[in-house]
């Protein structure tokens, strides 16, 4: 016997018994509903809901126990530098980054000196706790290696000049047991610079000390080495020679240690906690990838129903509501979080020292975690609104950024390459934009006009009229039309709600089943196989 009429949806229905039609709209409803509605339908307890509030917990908890350890990292790490900037650096004030520089050739011989001379005393120097690095059972010498250009002259009153762009290094080096001479100056009469060539000298030295402060939070204390450039940078030749130091750092496990009540129960206690974070998120991870799949299983199957029954394509729009965006930002983080919890426990172990990827990591997954606590506002419907506004506006947004974008850059160009000479803020292509972006946000507009160096009169009034055409049209006119976007987006998802009216097929197709979840209609003695997965969702 076979049935066809036509129905709401505009096309003819197939040939399909109505029980089987309402009992795809019942396992469509119950796929759609929230966890406490799965628990009145079916009885399930929400175990996943648990699962996902615990991850929180010990995520957040992981995170931080993190944190404080990387600070002390961190903190070591920079105060070290800066005691070497101190005890290396003549009359070294705390000075601005590149405000360091020298400009006689007699400062350059006597600043090198004085580095060499602090290196060789500096056991009677350093308050730290620190030594020469050793190689091969030897102490680590200092190096001073210059960088030249291969040949060259230079004849600046002819205006003339031969030079191989080659670079050559030429070094020498300083044993810590070496003596100087008595000005402090080294004994080698043979090194000298040759400034007309003279690209850059840089000296290297490398030394080792222990981080006893991780001690206060019941932690085994790190052994470091710091191997330290101290560099002459003269690759302008404007006579000007900046100083810089850099600092590459290396961690390791210390071979011989002994401390009073040793904090190995604290050790255990956080590679326990990051071992059940591993655990919890690897569960987290399989089911929430099992309501994918079932997701995507159901979709396909409401293609053929809709197909079949209808005699319609299913929209875009429809089908990727079988796919849970939310699901997928559990499974992203949930594998991030594995991934930092074994790098954290490598570094725990002293197996790996890269604090750097295990903090993007941790850092990035546990924002993902917060970003999913929306989700659980998202049942209560006062609040489902800006989750469903920021859904609905998406696509949106994306696509006027994108034009929004084109104009943005086009203003960055042009600001470096006409403002870059002439202010502070626009000298690299990065600090333009980045000044740009102040301006949009309204912050020190005043200091950007005021900063711009008199470059002729071309060029002044140029940058009024770019930075006031910049203000006006990102401000006024860009921000506005953006803010007007979303308002728009959550007026009309504030009608739909207020009408209730279904606003797409599925939608249409779905309220079709009046069956309340306390009704007892969704325990199905038999179901199809892949129905049953549905229980199996992250959440209920």
């Amino acid at each position: 016997m076979e049935q066809r009429s036509v129905d709401g949806h505009g096309g003819r229905r197939g040939a399909l018994r109505p029980e089987v039609v309402e009992d795809f709209r019942r396992r469509l409803k119950y796929f759609f509903m929230n966890p406490c509605e799965k628990h009145r339908a079916r009885g399930h307890k929400p175990w996943k809901l648990v699962l996902q509030i615990l991850k929180i917990g010990i995520i957040t908890a992981q995170l931080v126990t993190f944190g404080l350890s990387n600070e002390m990292m961190v903190t070591f790490k920079e105060e070290s530098l800066l005691t070497f900037r101190h005890v290396f650096l003549k009359g070294y004030q705390g000075h601005r980054p590149g405000g360091y520089a020298l400009y006689t050739k007699a400062e350059v011989y006597d600043h090198i000196g004085h580095v060499v001379h602090r290196f060789i005393h500096l056991r009677n120097l350093a308050v730290g706790n620190l030594a020469y690095a050793s190689v091969d059972g030897k102490l680590a010498p200092l190096s001073v290696c210059q960088e030249l250009y291969r040949n060259g002259t230079v004849d600046p009153g002819n205006d003339t000049f031969d030079i191989d762009p080659l670079i050559d290094e030429e070094c020498v080096s300083f044993y810590p047991a070496q003596q100087l001479d008595d000005d402090g100056r080294a004994p080698h009469a043979n090194f000298s610079l040759d400034f007309q060539r003279l690209v850059s000298v840089n000296v290297y030295l490398s030394l080792k000390t222990i981080n006893l402060q991780t001690v206060r939070r019941h932690e085994l204390p790190d052994c470091y080495d710091f191997h330290v450039k101290i560099a002459f940078d003269n690759r302008a030749h404007s006579g000007r020679i900046q100083v810089r130091v850099e600092n590459d750092v290396r961690m390791y496990e210390c071979r011989n240690w002994n401390v009073e009540g040793a904090p190995g129960n604290n050790d255990f206690l956080l590679l326990t906690l990051d071992s059940v974070v591993i655990l919890a998120c690897f569960l987290s991870l399989l089911l929430c990838t099992r309501s994918v799949v079932h997701g995507i299983q159901l979709q396909f199957e409401f293609n053929i129903f809709f197909h079949a029954y209808y005699n319609k394509v299913v929209s875009r729009s429809d089908r990727m509501e079988f796919v849970s965006g939310w699901y997928l930002l559990v499974v992203v983080s949930d594998t991030l979080t594995i991934a930092g919890s074994a790098l954290k426990i490598g570094i725990q172990t002293k197996y790996l020292t890269n604090y750097d990827v295990c903090s993007i990591l941790l850092g990035t997954a546990t924002m993902l975690v917060w970003v999913g606590v929306i989700r659980y506002l998202g049942f209560f419907k006062k609040y489902n609104i800006l989750i469903l506004t920021l859904r609905a506006a998406f696509p949106s947004v994306i696509r006027f950024s994108c034009c929004a974008a084109m104009i943005y850059l086009g203003y960055c160009f042009c600001g470096w390459i006409v403002l870059g000479p002439h202010h502070d803020k626009f000298r690299t292509l990065d600090k333009a934009t980045e000044c740009l972006f102040l301006l949009i946000n309204g912050d020190d507009i005043y200091g950007t006009f005021q900063k711009m160096r008199h470059g002729g009169q071309m060029v002044w009034l140029f940058s009024r009229l770019y930075l006031y055409s910049f203000i006006s049209l990102f401000s006024y006119m860009v921000f506005s039309l953006f803010i007007a976007l979303i308002t728009d987006t959550y007026e009309t998802i504030k009608h739909h709600q207020q009408d209730r009216a279904p606003v797409s097929q599925l939608q249409a197709f779905v309220a079709g089943c009046r069956d309340l979840p306390q009704s007892g209609r969704y325990h199905t003695a038999e179901e199809p196989a892949d129905c049953c997965l549905s229980s199996c969702c992250c959440f209920g």
